[in-house]
């Protein structure tokens, strides 16, 4: 790629010193790890808002679909205040052509999920969304949304990662050949990563790209990030990735000895049981794409969707 993904991010996570109480929640694997291949937007609602730093804790109040932002202590209510900047705020990352958001979890502001919100009687509902998290997702749809605790799961980490080079991808697309061609390409390019995903909306997206040359050109593009967007946010399974994996094997029927189909198929057994992580069959398919110059698997984006440096299968 011939620049960075460009992320936005809650700026407490890349170790700025922003938080209620003047510190920071540095994450190393989004500063030092992932960090190496993104840009990140960084952004603090309490602080651009003009809360300032150190500040009064504040807290989500009353309905669960509404609330209210409140000071802890004093009570005061800043909804509006916040609601305001973070409308402008939206508006303003429209220029950052961000491929994704990290939130930090929990947060008021920027907590994307099951945000404490306090009743009358001030017991807590875990049902909530940050009043700036809710504006994002409300504003950018189609854009990638992570919270920085759930990427500690790795099988949630790959999803995310997948999701935001994959968009990276289908931009740089759009930007070099905006055509239908260049479209139909990346979708040829992308099949066995969708098949992953989602064999569903990987053959939806098939029939779409068949009857593109019948459409308008910026409604099968419309179209077809929609279901990309979709497809992709849905989790690989272990069934999925057989899936492929034996699909892929098909392309070596006339070449592979007996000896060395029964290894992949041994490999493939010890990886759906769980005793052998994804980047050991996905190895050894790679040396038989490489070694009988498979071309049309070559550019197949699912066995290398994001740098190997991440060890994002390597899990078991």
């Amino acid at each position: 790629m011939e620049d960075r993904i460009k992320l936005g991010v809650s700026a407490c996570l890349l170790g700025e010193n922003v938080r209620y109480n003047g510190g920071h929640k540095l994450d190393h694997f989004l500063r030092d790890t992932l960090g190496q291949y993104v840009a990140y937007v960084p952004v603090c609602p309490e602080v651009e808002a003009g809360f300032g730093v150190p500040r009064e804790t504040m807290q989500l109040v009353g309905d669960v679909d509404a609330p209210r932002l409140v000071k802890t202590k004093s009570r005061t209510d800043h909804t509006d205040q916040m609601r305001q900047w973070a409308q402008k705020r939206v508006k303003q990352l429209e220029k950052e052509d961000l491929c994704g958001y990290i939130f930090k979890k929990d947060s008021p502001s920027s907590g994307l999920m099951r945000v404490k919100v306090y009743n009358e009687k001030g017991m807590p509902e875990k049902k909530g969304v940050g009043l700036f998290a809710r504006e994002f997702v409300d504003h950018f749809p189609l854009i990638p949304v992570e919270e920085e605790g759930r990427l500690h799961d790795p099988k949630l980490r790959e999803n995310f990662i997948e999701q935001i080079f994959t968009l990276k991808r289908w931009r740089d697309t759009l930007l070099k050949n905006p055509g239908t061609g260049g479209m139909v390409d990346f979708h040829s390019r992308n099949k066995l990563l969708l098949m992953a995903h989602s064999p569903e909306y990987a053959r939806s997206m098939g029939k779409l790209v068949a009857g593109a040359a019948k459409m308008d050109q910026d409604a099968f593009r419309r179209e077809y990030e929609a279901q990309l967007i979709a497809a992709m946010r849905l989790k690989t399974t272990t069934k999925k990735h057989i899936n492929v994996l034996q699909h892929i094997m098909g392309y070596f029927k006339k070449q592979l000895s007996a000896d060395e189909k029964q290894e992949l198929l041994e490999t493939f057994d010890r990886f759906r049981a769980g005793h052998l992580p994804l980047l050991v069959p996905m190895t050894l398919l790679n040396h038989y794409i490489r070694k009988y110059d498979q071309k049309y698997l070559k550019q197949q984006t699912y066995l290398n969707p994001h740098p190997i440096e991440l060890k994002l299968r390597t899990y078991v």
